[in-house]
């Protein structure tokens, strides 16, 4: 498979290559395991409603999106409230 370029800043760049070198890897091997591991955002919808009929089909729960969009407000107030200093 040919090599491609990216190009991003050498922050992010130096970055990455600390991160690769701590796991023994280089940075190309480095992002190649990541662009394996990292879910497209279809790939994350997909799970995500393999995990509601899962939810589902074990508990017979099975939320409205106003339920879910409640749930989601909650969880966000909650976690900006352990977040504060």
């Amino acid at each position: 498979m040919p090599d491609a370029n990216v190009r991003i800043p050498e922050e992010a760049r130096d970055r990455l290559a600390a991160i690769a070198a701590a796991e023994g890897l280089s940075l190309r091997a480095y992002l190649a395991r990541l662009a394996e591991t990292v879910l497209t955002p279809a790939e994350r919808a997909e799970r995500a409603e393999q995990a509601r009929a899962a939810l589902h089909a074990w508990t017979g729960y099975a939320p409205t999106p106003a339920e879910e969009a409640a749930l989601d407000d909650e969880l966000d107030r909650r976690l900006a409230q352990v977040q504060r200093p």
